[in-house]
């Protein structure tokens, strides 16, 4: 059973706090009993306890939501296909973030009464709650006053400031983690024009400190909580140019920053 991701390059820089458990699934004969190996050896469960396993497309049943039948069986239905692959990676790597995703849109589906999928007004939060899971990167900046600076300028769309006069940064004062996994997808054959919708996070400088691993429980557990409160992702995404990320593409001169048909200007209401 080959794996989707069979031709992904785990040496891209966005890619790194992925690459050994991609390459473990990279390599695996069957790629759908490995991600339910790891998942078992994780311990991942989704908000009510239940174990997290990956299933086939068909034992979703036709009458039932996505995200409902994973809150209620813990089994996450995985086509054959790169898209559901990189969903599965994300799940494995940051489950409590996954978790809470899945009780937020479960909730928003009860509420609305579309537990069978039938498509009624998704909502301002379960909107919000699918641009994150498809499209976001978590920007973690040092809580100090340059970590500060940098958020505002990014805010304003200051994109020299962001990545040339401030560029030094992000080598090792800032981070940028993807979590999308449609947004991982689209940087499986990068173009310059690929922007997350951008999550901020202020952290302790002790954070930067932290061997990867620990990071990334870190961000786990951080962000799951936040998550928790009601409403928590509305109006809190900005964009952010991936490739722009100091590092991440080549070419990344004055010119590269200067086009504004990628880094446009912020546009006045």
């Amino acid at each position: 059973m080959s794996t989707p991701a069979a031709l992904i390059d785990w040496s891209r820089p966005w890619l790194k706090p992925f690459r050994v458990l991609g390459q473990r699934l990279s390599a695996a004969d069957d790629w759908r009993l490995t991600l339910n190996t790891i998942a078992q050896e994780l311990g991942s469960c989704n908000y009510q306890g239940l174990p997290i396993s990956f299933v086939a497309q068909a034992e979703l049943p036709a009458a039932t939501a996505y995200e409902a039948f994973i809150g209620n069986s813990g089994k996450v239905p995985t086509r054959d296909n790169l898209h559901d692959f990189l969903n599965a990676l994300i799940w494995l790597s940051f489950p409590a973030i996954k978790a809470r995703l899945n009780a937020l849109q479960a909730a928003e589906l009860a509420k609305a009464g579309t537990l069978s999928g039938s498509r009624k007004p998704r909502g301002a939060a379960r909107d919000a709650a699918t641009i994150f899971d498809e499209n976001a990167a978590l920007l973690l900046v040092p809580d100090n006053a340059a970590g500060q600076a940098l958020i505002a300028a990014l805010r304003q769309h200051q994109w020299q400031q962001v990545f040339v006069e401030r560029g030094y940064m992000f080598a090792g004062e800032v981070e940028v983690w993807l979590f999308g996994h449609a947004l991982l997808e689209k940087l499986v054959q990068p173009y310059k024009a690929i922007t997350a919708h951008t999550l901020v996070l202020s952290v302790p400088e002790s954070y930067f400190a932290l061997a990867d691993d620990a990071k990334r429980d870190w961000i786990d557990q951080s962000i799951a909580a936040d998550l928790a409160q009601q409403d928590a992702l509305i109006g809190r995404l900005t964009p952010l140019p991936v490739l722009g990320v100091p590092g991440w593409s080549g070419g990344q001169d004055q010119a590269f920053y200067a086009d504004t048909a990628v880094f446009r200007p912020k546009r006045n209401k």
